[in-house]
């Protein structure tokens, strides 16, 4: 479902990522790890083609994101580390706003129920006709979350997406990450890496732009020797472990 070869991009004299490569079968849920720096959010950008790249290529569904970027953009969900909004809309108009964008059936009937059943799924039935400025971060994280599964899409690209959440938060949005893997290809991008570990089913690392692990975490942890998926990303990250 998502395809990235040799894929680099450089920022005047700063080589952001070099020479990436890994395919996301449909179905799996992806950790993406990375110190700060590393290369994580151009990786993202990219893959939403939201940038473009220097060189190589990525392809969502067999679409090139830069040759076909309609086609593949059409099969995303992005949920960015610090989503935005228009404070003074409603979170009904904006998610209506959000179906616009995305061509959804214009029918009436058929949105309403298709943004009804997203409401009940990412917890904001209760907030759906309040202002978004007055919602708290927790609520506007799930009306960001909510955007992002508009259209139902096959990929869903998600940033940090419990940054700044309280433990319970955190607790259903993990929930709802591992419910949009059933039936989507999911990338979650995080520094919790306990999270990564419950959630995802393979793990990428990317430190100093560059692939340095792509595996499950049970078999990083097996092959380091390491106790936990953060023993593992030290080990890497600080070329502390033998080569995995």
């Amino acid at each position: 479902m998502i395809e990235v070869k040799n894929l680099t991009k450089i920022y005047d004299d700063k080589i952001a990522l070099t020479d990436i490569n890994f395919t996301v079968e449909p179905g799996q849920v992806v950790g993406l790890l990375g110190l700060n720096g590393a290369g994580k959010s151009t990786l993202m950008n990219i893959i939403t083609g939201y940038i473009s790249a220097t060189s190589g290529s990525v392809k969502i569904g067999g679409y090139d994101i830069s040759s076909e970027s309609k086609k593949a953009k059409s099969l995303i969900g992005y949920l960015p580390e610090q989503p935005s909004f228009y404070p003074e809309m409603r979170v009904s108009e904006y998610l209506d706003f959000i179906c616009d964008l995305k061509g959804f059936s214009k029918d009436m009937s058929k949105r309403k129920e298709h943004l009804g059943e997203i409401a009940k799924q990412t917890g904001i039935t209760n907030v759906y006709k309040r202002m978004v400025r007055n919602l708290s971060k927790g609520y506007r994280q799930r009306v960001g979350f909510a955007g992002a599964l508009i259209d139902n899409p096959k990929v869903i690209i998600l940033d940090e997406p419990t940054a700044g959440l309280d433990p319970s938060q955190i607790k259903e949005i993990r929930s709802l990450i591992t419910q949009c893997g059933i039936n989507s290809t999911v990338i979650v991008s995080s520094h919790i890496l306990y999270e990564i570990g419950t959630v995802c089913d393979r793990v990428i690392v990317i430190n100093e732009g560059k692939l340095v692990a792509d595996d499950t975490p049970e078999n990083l942890m097996s092959k380091s020797g390491a106790k936990s998926l953060e023993e593992v990303f030290l080990q890497i990250t600080l070329n502390t472990g033998e080569e995995r």
